[in-house]
Formats: structure tokens, sequence, C-alpha cells
């Protein structure tokens, strides 16, 4: 099992989790977050004076997925969240030892 953290724009969301629920991703948790990578933030002018905006909004998709449909789901979010611009963000992946269903009790792949 693998879980699947994508760093990507606010607007490509929608996009990204059709397509995601197109290949049969069953969940998904997403999360409001703020940063910044190599494009440092960017200053802007709000009434007059200018103000660096150090960090810059970005959503946080995780999603718990079998093996199998790891090549797929890394495939769909790159290409769905990608607008060839800086700060199109990242695509984290971890291995997970165990997964338990706390309703049920299951575990393992069952309880994705």
């Amino acid at each position: 099992m693998k879980k699947i953290e994508a760093i990507i724009k606010p607007f490509k969301l929608d996009e990204v989790k059709d397509a995601l629920n197109e290949i049969g991703i069953q969940g998904m948790t997403v999360t409001e977050v703020k940063g910044f990578g190599r494009q440092k933030g960017h200053v802007e002018l709000y009434r007059g004076a200018e103000y660096d905006v150090s960090f810059i909004p970005k959503v946080k998709l995780e999603v718990v997925i079998g093996d199998e449909l790891l090549g797929k789901t890394v495939s769909v979010i790159e290409a769905k969240a990608k607008t060839g611009k800086i700060g199109d963000g990242k695509i984290f992946i971890y291995k997970l030892e165990d997964v338990i269903r706390i309703r049920t009790g299951e575990n393992g792949e069952a309880a994705i």
C-alpha cells in the first residue's frame, strides 16, 4: 500500500479529483495549505503599498492506494495538475505498513 501526497495549485483540484474518481480512487483528503518552494513567494500591491507574500496558497491532496494503482495515480495527478509554470507543486510517495478501518476493524487493502 502507498500514500500519495500531492501539493497542487488550488484551481487544479476539481480537475485532479474528477480524474482520480475516473480511475477508481474511492477516497481522498484535501487540506488548504500555504508554502513556498523555488518560487520564494512574490510581491503584491495593496492600497498603494507593496508587501511580500512569502507563503503561496496551495492544496494538499492525500490518497491511500494499493500498490497496483501507483503508476496510474501518479501519472493522472501529474498530467491534470500540470500548468507548465513555476509552482505546479510536488508529489510525495510513502510506503504504508498498515491501514485500519476504525468502524469495522478491517485492516490492509480491505480497509482502503
